[in-house]
């Protein structure tokens, strides 16, 4: 179960993302984090009952880490103010090739979301010649009752021109636009922290299954 103490941990640090304050609030830090690892554990146990292919994976290969990497980022504040992780056959080095299922926790924007975020071109070809030959497929599944229920549509970037091989004219053209194909949930806090989250996120991404596989077909 996801506490308050997690939720209030990560407003603080987002008011005080300094090592100097984290440093002091290490135990907070480990307490909140060790309660999000066993969450995605249990989380993952409640997955494969629905997707066998996410069975061998562990919180670790998961989990990120809350430390950002500064580098190239003109925003230079050391820790990310959110708990993230990506239930995802291959865990984590599998993360731009195939779709899953992730979960977000930060302060004001928590979420379930599935689907490919900006996949590199050799996906996003291969998704938009699935829709070409196959887009019953799609649109049977995004609108089942329970995609929409959870869901609503198909979010994500779109290009604002035809994609490079289809004429303006395809019947699906909408669909070929996306440049991302997300499925997001959003949750408040009081859904995060009630005691019935985690069996509503196992139904959650049991809804987003049939969508994140056909997504991974296109590859297969």
């Amino acid at each position: 179960m996801i506490t308050n103490k997690t939720l209030s941990f990560l407003k603080d640090l987002s008011k005080q993302n300094n090592r100097d304050w984290f440093n002091k609030n290490k135990p907070r830090f480990e307490e909140a984090n060790t309660e999000f690892k066993n969450f995605v554990g249990a989380l993952i146990r409640e997955v494969v009952r629905f997707d066998k292919g996410v069975a061998n994976l562990e919180p670790k290969d998961c989990v990120f880490r809350i430390y950002r990497d500064v580098r190239f980022s003109k925003d230079k504040s050391p820790y990310k103010n959110h708990f993230g992780a990506h239930i995802i056959a291959g865990g984590k080095k599998s993360e731009g090739m195939r779709a899953g299922y992730y979960m977000h926790l930060s302060p004001g924007e928590c979420f379930l979301a599935g689907g490919a975020h900006m996949p590199p071109s050799e996906w996003i070809n291969a998704i938009r010649k699935e829709i070409h030959f196959n887009a019953k497929e799609l649109k049977k599944i995004i609108n089942e009752k329970d995609f929409k229920k959870y869901f609503g549509k198909i979010t994500g970037e779109k290009l604002s021109s035809v994609p490079r091989g289809y004429d303006k004219t395809h019947p699906e053209i909408e669909l070929l636009k996306h440049k991302s194909f997300l499925a997001v949930h959003n949750m408040n806090e009081k859904q995060v922290t009630s005691k019935d989250f985690l069996s509503h996120c196992a139904k959650v991404f049991k809804a987003m299954k049939p969508f994140d596989k056909f997504l991974n077909q296109s590859m297969d």
